[in-house]
């Protein structure tokens, strides 16, 4: 099993409505790849300091489906038009479980 974590940190310009935009475009996702085993997306709870903003965390079968959902042009659209636009730093890792 593949478990993808990307975390985001947004510009201090980003809204509420624009945050609440990416977790929505986010979440249609498993929907629409089936490729996805389970998605989680979500803000962070606020419990420590220098957290980053917001977090996916997403399970795949093996690594050749997580390419799927990378380089699906949906997934891509979310990235362009929901996340990169208010994106100050990302960080990700893919964990062979």
């Amino acid at each position: 099993m593949i478990r993808h974590i990307a975390m985001f940190t947004w510009t201090a310009e980003a809204t509420d409505e624009q945050k609440a935009a990416v977790a929505a475009a986010l979440h249609e996702l498993p929907g629409l790849i089936p490729q996805i085993r389970s998605f989680t997306a979500a803000p962070d709870a606020g419990i420590s300091q220098g957290n980053y903003d917001f977090a996916v965390v997403a399970d795949f079968d093996n690594a050749d489906d997580f390419l799927v959902y990378r380089d699906d042009p949906r997934h891509q659209a979310v990235i362009a038009e929901r996340i990169r636009p208010i994106l100050a730093s990302r960080a990700a890792a893919q964990l062979s479980l």
